[in-house]
């Protein structure tokens, strides 16, 4: 099972991403659970500039923008 983790504050990127996370995952029947980090202190660990992020299984896979399908597809492969 994969770990997913959306980093980010709360912003309607950040929620858009985490929306996007679900329904891929959902649609294409990965197992995989998915978690969203707010918090500031835990964001910075991951030494990204810019949020929403994609951390799959602790790598970061995406930064900075609302990912496609495709996109998030790839980021689980």
């Amino acid at each position: 099972m994969r770990t997913i983790k959306i980093l980010g504050t709360g912003c309607a990127k950040c929620k858009a991403t985490e929306q996007a996370v679900r329904d891929a995952i959902a649609k294409n029947n990965i197992d995989a659970t998915v978690e969203k980090v707010e918090d500031i202190q835990q964001i910075m660990e991951y030494n990204i500039l810019s949020t929403p992020a994609v951390v799959v299984d602790e790598i970061v896979k995406i930064k900075g923008k609302v990912p496609s399908e495709a996109e998030i597809l790839e980021a689980l492969s």
